[in-house]
């Protein structure tokens, strides 16, 4: 990678540790019971924690302690309240975010591994992964409300449209989206040659992004399933998909995407038959373990196994390199409305870095 000298736009703020690979990092809403901008983590040895910070000051608060089993995903309803988290031990735990944070329901799964649980975005409905299934769990009735059957192969992935209304989950052989209206109702099936490995709609709800074991991505519209966009040619395994959330000229969000250690960034071609145009941003030394837009702009994050944290400036420059995990990043989350993100360590590494000044050229 390019050593590139650029103004500190983003400095660090604070650095917690935890004692494993940090798994996940959700920040948590202004109205949670902890100060503004606090956040949690998880990690490979199955620890919890809210970093309830105010500031450089950040006071650690156990929700659960080291296990032998590690926390592989990690969600919090909409409204802040509940937060879930699923992984080897089979267990999904949903903990009442307070000023003492209380568990108040454990799922037991086991043998099954949980890599997938998402909320819903307006209601508090939990949707994880089961082997072949999904089960779509209520915080308010403790109940769960369906049980969706993949068939074709395990589960690889799980996500609801913005508006809430859909429920797409992935596998081989491509994607299934019930409709929340009538979970017994068919399924539209959008066929993937090979299988579909991680899918993401878009922030407007008009597309579902896939990454495809074959190394190629599907582009959906939602308005016309059957006919999807293929991008191919990638040299390794489709590992990130991110949709930027805001439109550009042909009203399209932009899509990043990373292969090893590559990032290609497409946006919306007005020729059909293009479909969608990449252009290559450049690359890490190592795997590509994260990306995410920064709310509200085009500036792109991305983490990689080479332990570099790069802020990719307009979209054809690196604006920003940010180090502090020396055995290599595995997580990066923006803040939804703060100038600041987080990044989190394969040796524990938990660390905020916060905007200082808005620099010429982001946007």
């Amino acid at each position: 990678m390019p050593r590139v000298k650029a103004s500190e736009t983003f400095t660090a703020l604070w650095q917690q540790q935890l004692s494993d690979y940090v798994t996940a990092i959700v920040w948590l809403p202004a109205d949670s019971p902890f100060p503004n901008h606090s956040l949690l983590a998880a990690s490979a040895a199955g620890e919890i924690t809210v970093f309830a910070a105010e500031g450089s000051q950040v006071h650690p608060i156990e929700l659960q302690a080291p296990t032998d089993a590690s926390i592989d995903a990690l969600a919090l309803a909409h409204t802040g309240q509940f937060v879930a988290a699923g992984g080897q031990s089979g267990e999904v735990k949903i903990w009442r975010l307070q000023a003492q944070p209380e568990l108040i329901a454990t799922l037991e799964n086991a043998p099954a591994w949980v890599d997938r649980l998402v909320w819903h975005p307006a209601q508090n409905l939990l949707a994880f992964s089961l082997g072949r299934y999904v089960q779509v769990w209520d915080a308010d009735t403790n109940q769960v409300v369906a049980t969706l059957h993949f068939e074709n192969s395990t589960v690889l992935d799980i996500t609801w449209d913005p508006a809430g209304d859909r429920l797409a989950v992935s596998g081989y052989q491509g994607i299934k989206v019930w409709s929340i209206a009538d979970w017994d109702a068919d399924p539209t099936w959008v066929e993937i040659p090979s299988a579909s490995q991680l899918i993401a709609w878009s922030p407007d709800g008009k597309y579902i992004a896939s990454g495809n074991i074959d190394r190629t991505i599907s582009v959906i519209e939602w308005e016309n399933p059957g006919l999807p966009w293929v991008m191919q040619g990638f040299s390794g395994k489709i590992r990130q998909v991110s949709w930027s959330d805001t439109a550009l000229k042909q009203g399209a969000p932009l899509l990043a995407t990373s292969s090893s250690q590559s990032i290609v960034v497409w946006e919306r071609h007005p020729d059909e038959t293009i479909g969608w145009e990449g252009k290559v941003l450049g690359q890490h030394d190592d795997t590509v373990e994260a990306m995410q837009f920064q709310p509200g702009t085009s500036l792109l994050a991305t983490a990689g196994a080479d332990g570099w944290v790069v802020l990719w400036q307009k979209l054809n420059r690196i604006g920003q390199m940010l180090q502090g995990a020396p055995g290599g990043f595995s997580q990066l989350a923006w803040h939804p409305k703060a100038q600041q993100f987080a990044a989190g360590g394969q040796r524990g590494e938990l660390i905020v870095w916060k905007q200082t000044s808005r620099g010429q050229g982001f946007g």
